[in-house]
C-alpha cells in the first residue's frame, strides 16, 4: 500500500542548491575584495611615503653637497679633490649618510607593511604566531648581532668622519689607504696592493695619518769629532731655507727646529731635526729635506755615516708632542723669526756726588 506524497502549503519554498551557493560566493568575494582593497591602500600608503622620504633625503643631500660645491667654486664633484680637503669629506659623509637612511627607510616601510598586511588579512594571525617569531627572531638575534656590531661602528665611524675615503689610516687589522667606506665593512688597500675588507665592528682603534697636520722627523748622524754647534746651525739653516722655497712653503705649517743631539753610539752623532707639514705632505717634506741636509752637510766636508726618517711612537711619542696646544692645519705664510723685544736693566740710581765726580 503507497502512501501519497503530500506537500504543506504554509512551508517556504526550497530555494535550491545554486542560489545558496551563488551567495555565499558573493559573501566571500565580498571579503576577499575587502581584505584586498585594504592591502592595496597599506601597499600604495607605504609607496607614497618611501617616495616623500626619499625625496627629502634626496633633496637635503643634494643642497649639502651643492653648498660644498659653491664654497670650492667647482662645478662638479671630481672637481672637489682640488679643493679644501674638508668639502670632499663633507660630500663623501653626507652621501654615505643619505644612503643609509634611504635602507633604513626602505627596510622599515617593508617590515610596517607586512605587519599591517597580515593583521588585515587575519588579526589572529600574529597572536598564534608570536611564540614561533619570538623563537626566531632570538636565533636570528644571535646570529646577527655581529652584523648589527657592524653597522652601528660604522654609523658611527661615518658620522664622526673617523675615517674617509683617501685617508691613510691604521686599522691595527689592517694599514694602507681607504677605498671604500660603508656601514659594514672598510676596504683599506695596502703599499703591496692587497685589498682588505675590514669589518667595522673589529676595528677598536682608528691611526688616521690624513688628517690635521704631520711633523716630518729626521735624524742625521755625524762623526764623533764633528762640531755639534756647527752642524746644528747648518741643519737649522737649510731647513729654513726649505721653508722658506716658494714651491715648498705651502706645505709646512710651522718653522722648523733642531731638537738637537738624540743618541750617540760608536760611529755617529744622532742630531733630529722636525718640521710640522700639512698631514698628506710630510713623506715629500722629508725626502727634499734630506736630500739638501746631505748636500749642505758635504759642502762643509762634514761626514754622513747615516741619516733617515723617524716615527716616534709609544710614550715617547706622546712625549714629544711638547705641549697641548691645538693644532694649526691651515698653511701659513713662513716669515722670519719675531724680533726680541728689548727689555730695560734695573740699574742703581746715581747719587748727585757720583755725577759731579764724573763731570
Amino acid at each position: 500500500m503507497m502512501i501519497p506524497f503530500q506537500t504543506d502549503p504554509e512551508a517556504p519554498a526550497d530555494p535550491g542548491l545554486w542560489p545558496t551557493l551563488w551567495a555565499s560566493t558573493l559573501d566571500v568575494l565580498g571579503k576577499v575584495g575587502g581584505k584586498l582593497l585594504q592591502i592595496a591602500i597599506i601597499i600604495a600608503v607605504c609607496l607614497v611615503l618611501a617616495f616623500l622620504l626619499r625625496l627629502v633625503i634626496r633633496r637635503v643631500v643634494q643642497r649639502i653637497v651643492n653648498n660644498a660645491k659653491s664654497k670650492a667654486e667647482v662645478a662638479d664633484t671630481v672637481a672637489l679633490e682640488r679643493s679644501p680637503l674638508a668639502d670632499m669629506r663633507l660630500v663623501q659623509r653626507t652621501r654615505t649618510l643619505g644612503t643609509i637612511l634611504q635602507n633604513i627607510v626602505n627596510v622599515t616601510l617593508v617590515i610596517v607593511a607586512l605587519i599591517l598586511i597580515v593583521t588585515a588579512i587575519d588579526p589572529g594571525i600574529l597572536g598564534s604566531l608570536t611564540l614561533i617569531t619570538a623563537a626566531v627572531g632570538a636565533g636570528l638575534g644571535f646570529g646577527a648581532q655581529n652584523i648589527v656590531k657592524d653597522v652601528l661602528n660604522g654609523m658611527f665611524i661615518v658620522a664622526e668622519d673617523q675615517i674617509g675615503i683617501g685617508d691613510v689610516v691604521d686599522l691595527g687589522l689592517a694599514s694602507g689607504v681607504v677605498e671604500y667606506v660603508s656601514v659594514r665593512i672598510t676596504q683599506v688597500r695596502d703599499v703591496n696592493g692587497t685589498l682588505w675588507y675590514v669589518r667595522n665592528g673589529e676595528v677598536t682603534r682608528i691611526g688616521n695619518m690624513s688628517q690635521g697636520w704631520a711633523r716630518a722627523i729626521v735624524d742625521l748622524g755625524v762623526a764623533p769629532d764633528a762640531d755639534l754647534d756647527r752642524v746644528e746651525e747648518i741643519m737649522l739653516d737649510t731647513a729654513r731655507d726649505l721653508a722658506k722655497d716658494a714651491k715648498w712653503r705651502t706645505r709646512i705649517i710651522q718653522l722648523p727646529e733642531v731638537w738637537g743631539l738624540e743618541s750617540i753610539d760608536g760611529d755617529a752623532l744622532v742630531v733630529r731635526v722636525v718640521m710640522k707639514t700639512r698631514a698628506n705632505a710630510r713623506d715629500d717634506v722629508s725626502q727634499e729635506l734630506r736630500r739638501r741636509l746631505r748636500a749642505a752637510l758635504l759642502e762643509q766636508d762634514v761626514l754622513i755615516p747615516s741619516m733617515h726618517a723617524v716615527t716616534v711612537t709609544g710614550m715617547d711619542g706622546a712625549r714629544r708632542v711638547r705641549g697641548a696646544n691645538p693644532p694649526v692645519t691651515r698653511p701659513n705664510a713662513v716669515a722670519p723669526a719675531p724680533p726680541v723685544v728689548e727689555r730695560g736693566i734695573w740699574r742703581r740710581k746715581k747719587s748727585s756726588d757720583e755725577e759731579g765726580d764724573q763731570q
